[in-house]
């Protein structure tokens, strides 16, 4: 008996499980018409027209005749002559020694006073790590080679030596105010 009353719950729940499936596939058609309805409305949309391409220019060609001209890479006889006259004009010493204010930018390098008077006088620059140099008419300063020519109350005299760009050197007057305070 237990064996036809399992085969009997087992019919039951197999066609139970049948009637479920048959409502929720029911279901299921009965709220496709509103989806069919949108779908049939945007394929309906008039789309937004398409940009025109754009015009493709034609570029006329051009034939570059080089053989009897000069190589734009390579210095012309002008710049080449003043190289050469470049080579005679003003040096730096290449063997004097490096003072301790030559390794600091100019313009990092402030005034901050005076010492003394006349041919004697010397003048105070702070250098950017905050000391403090004692430096005298005759000396160096900055980076490139500035050679102290003169020293007043409010301000130094430079020159300075700077390469022209054709491997010689050219001096450049420059100068340090006393700083305000």
């Amino acid at each position: 008996m237990n064996r036809v009353a399992a085969n009997k719950m087992t019919l039951v729940i197999r066609l139970l499980s049948i009637f479920v499936a048959a409502l929720i596939l029911g279901g299921c058609t009965k709220g496709m018409s509103d989806l069919r309805n949108w779908v049939a409305l945007e394929k309906a949309k008039k789309g937004q027209p398409i940009q025109p391409l754009p015009v493709i220019k034609t570029f006329e060609t051009f034939k570059y005749d080089d053989q009897d001209r000069r190589d734009p890479f390579s210095p012309s006889t002008v710049e080449m002559q003043t190289t050469d006259a470049g080579t005679a004009g003003p040096r730096p010493d290449a063997g004097r020694a490096k003072q301790p204010l030559e390794m600091f930018a100019l313009d990092s390098l402030r005034m901050v006073g005076t010492v003394g008077v006349g041919a004697n006088m010397e003048v105070l620059i702070k250098d950017p790590g905050g000391v403090i140099h004692r430096v005298h008419s005759g000396e160096y300063m900055g980076q490139n080679y500035g050679h102290i020519t003169a020293i007043s109350e409010d301000h130094i005299d430079l020159v300075e030596l700077v390469s022209n760009g054709n491997g010689g050197w050219m001096e450049r007057p420059a100068s340090i105010a006393l700083a305000a305070q």
